[in-house]
């Protein structure tokens, strides 16, 4: 299927916005599953989102764009929703992103 720029361009902002309503919903997965079995959490996603403004010029702060995929102040989020990694989730993290997270 051949689709233009534009076309493209709106079908995946809307494929990540749909990602994020999808993480918004599923508070009961905790980031750390995320890192372990996708090798990316809300975090990462929240960094890419600030990394795409910063090359654009757009002024969009850490904690703006972590509240744009928590839908939330992430501190509210973490104090609402997560939980504490058990003794495995440590070590499986360890083995799937050894520069810690």
């Amino acid at each position: 299927m051949a689709i233009d720029d534009k076309t493209r361009t709106e079908l995946e902002a809307a494929a990540f916005r749909r990602l994020i309503d999808h993480l918004k919903t599923r508070t009961d997965v905790q980031n750390i599953d995320l890192m372990n079995l996708a090798g990316f959490c809300r975090n990462c996603l929240s960094n890419w989102l600030k990394d795409a403004a910063d090359a654009q010029g757009v002024s969009l702060s850490k904690d703006e764009s972590r509240e744009a995929v928590y839908g939330m102040p992430y501190e509210a989020w973490k104090a609402k929703y997560q939980g504490t990694a058990s003794p495995e989730q440590l070590e499986a993290m360890k083995k799937v992103h050894p520069h810690n997270h």
